[in-house]
């Protein structure tokens, strides 16, 4: 029999494939937004789609939603054919599959993807599939952050390893009557679930039609180049590299006011290696992972996303580069490398469900390894997120909110850092006063940017904001964060950002200050949470920055006008303009 003749397409198909199944990826992602029922989807945007072949490689994903969704996809559906194998199972038309497995794939517990398998005339060509953070996943506690004290992978809540939750078209109702009954505010979660499954549908459908009309032969070759020509980019940018090693360090809070040293103050190394058109990220000499706390990170879902939206970030910025393909080509040309049994690739059952803060300073410290190689294309050290799960009970039933509280870019090259806005690998919206306020028993009193809390340099860092909840009845609280104990930092001469700070004022007028990590906590009615984000890092000298870009930061209320003298060497007039004299002699001594 003569073997098949290998099918080539040109670069105008192959173009067309990937601009349709990326307009997919996004319809998708725009279809669960509009669906959901819970606000972290639905104004958070804390969600992912994407479409994968049927070995699991990245083809595109949803470009408005964060990397840290979309991005472990294909880690997701990977795992989940290697699950069903081993148990002598297969995918088959009709199927809808569920997976959170921290240790198959996914990011942490919370993030449950529901797969869809995409079949061209009875033949496997892809899947489609979308993942979300649940608002809660049946935890010690309420809420699917801010679990920071479990001591293992069952404390975190409902485990599941591709389980088929529509078999073959027929639905199985007694999962769902299992989450419904082990899940707190069961009717927005299941309600999310079901639209990530009517959402995933839609995908599926989509790339089928795709097949249809161009042909098997022809969509294979197509999904193969445009992999293939990914890979060429980022082959490319390395090369432009200069050879060489850059190793960073930094640090992570962990839990600060633990006694055990095991727990607090972890170091963070990234040593990237640069071989010819091929990069090396070595994490050798990060902390050994903490067993009994939940901020150990899953190498597959969320070092290797971490690492990935890093390097292209930095190599292949958009700004500079135009549109860039995301598939699994980017990744071919990098090597992670991660001792077993550290922070970055924890061995079952170390709890993982808190692991977001961690992966984020993880992306900055790869940044800031990269920062010596190509200074010009990086921003100084980011200003971590929080991520807090507000909770109580209206009569027998939850009802659960997470706050997804804005963090801050250090300064760049050419521009200063963006301020109150998530970070890095996260990319999430901040959830609408109106909307809180409208669905639950909290009120904003305040939301503002942080004033005179600021990394200095010939370009600031971003500014945090500030946002105070007002319990309206008893309810609680748990927060997973950082950034408490090591001020961002900075960089080319710039001086390092600030620090965040977590207090609550009871409504009997006692404060208390918090770290960066809290357990569940009872809060009463009339008491006030406030949350105050870290300020990035600066990059360049302060006494650099154009004396006019310091006067508008002063007249914005931004900083003061001593801030202004003593950290930027400017010297304003009462009326607040520029005094040009005395501005320069300060600035020379």
């Amino acid at each position: 029999m003569d073997a098949p003749v290998p099918v080539t397409v040109d670069p105008i198909t192959v173009a067309v494939v990937q601009g349709a199944l990326e307009n997919i990826a996004v319809e998708v992602g725009y279809k669960l937004m509009r669906m959901a029922y819970s606000s972290i989807i639905r104004e958070s945007e804390d969600f992912g789609a994407a479409l994968v072949d049927e070995q699991g490689r990245g083809l595109a994903e949803s470009a408005q939603s964060t990397p840290l969704q979309s991005g472990p996809i294909p880690g997701y559906v990977k795992h989940v054919l290697k699950t069903l194998a081993a148990r002598g199972d297969t995918v088959r038309p009709g199927d809808v599959i569920m997976h959170n497995d921290p240790y198959g794939g996914a990011s942490h517990g919370p993030d449950v993807a529901f797969i869809v398998p995409v079949f061209h005339r009875g033949e496997l060509v892809g899947f489609s599939a979308t993942t979300a953070h649940h608002l809660d996943i049946g935890a010690l506690t309420p809420g699917s952050c801010g679990i920071v004290d479990a001591i293992d992978a069952y404390a975190e809540g409902l485990q599941f390893r591709a389980i088929k939750v529509y078999s073959e078209g027929v639905r199985n109702e007694a999962v769902w009557q299992i989450l419904r009954d082990n899940i707190r505010a069961s009717d927005l979660v299941v309600g999310d679930m079901e639209a990530q499954v009517a959402a995933s549908r839609i995908g599926a459908e989509r790339m089928a039609a795709l097949v249809e009309r161009i042909g098997l032969p022809a969509f294979r070759a197509a999904s193969a180049a445009l992999m293939d020509q990914a890979e060429r980019m980022m082959r490319q940018a390395i090369a432009r590299l200069p050879e060489g090693s850059w190793r960073a360090e930094t640090f992570i809070d962990g839990y600060l006011d633990d006694p055990d040293p095991s727990r607090r103050e972890l170091p963070i190394v990234a040593t990237v290696t640069k071989r010819g058109d091929e990069l090396i990220v070595d994490l050798t000499g990060t902390a050994p992972q903490v067993p009994d706390r939940p901020i150990n990170m899953p190498l597959v879902g969320t070092v290797d996303v971490a690492i990935w939206l890093t390097i292209r970030s930095v190599l292949l910025d958009t700004a500079v580069h135009g549109h860039i393909p995301v598939n699994e080509g980017l990744t071919r040309p990098i090597t992670i490398v991660a001792p077993k049994g550290c922070l970055a690739n924890p061995t079952f059952p170390a709890p993982t469900i808190a692991r977001f803060c961690p992966g984020n300073q993880l992306a900055d410290t790869v940044m800031k390894a990269l920062a010596q190689a190509v200074p010009g294309q990086v921003s100084a050290g980011i200003g971590n997120l929080k991520v807090i799960a507000f909770s109580g009970l209206r009569g027998e039933k939850h009802w659960v909110h997470m706050e997804i509280f804005e963090g801050a870019y250090g300064g760049r090259a050419d521009a200063d850092g963006m301020d109150a806005v998530d970070t890095l690998y996260a990319n999430t919206r901040n959830n609408p006063i109106e909307d809180i306020e409208t669905h639950l028993p909290l009120r904003v009193e305040r939301y503002e940017l942080r004033e005179d809390k600021v990394g200095a340099g010939m370009f600031r860092g971003g500014l945090g904001s500030v946002r105070a909840f007002r319990f309206l009845t008893d309810g609680g609280a748990s927060v997973e964060g950082e950034g408490h104990r090591f001020r961002p930092w900075g960089f080319a001469g710039g001086e390092d950002g600030e620090t965040a700070r977590l207090e609550i004022l009871r409504a009997d007028g006692t404060r208390e200050e918090l770290p960066s990590k809290v357990p569940h906590m009872a809060v009463r009615s009339g008491d006030l949470f406030i949350c105050e984000g870290p300020a990035g890092g600066g990059y360049g000298p302060p006494k650099r920055r154009e004396p006019e870009r310091v006067a508008e930061d002063v007249a914005d209320g931004l900083i003061s006008a001593l801030t202004a003298r003593e950290r930027f060497g400017v010297v304003l007039t009462e009326t607040g303009a520029v005094d040009r004299a005395a501005t320069e002699a300060l600035r020379r001594s």
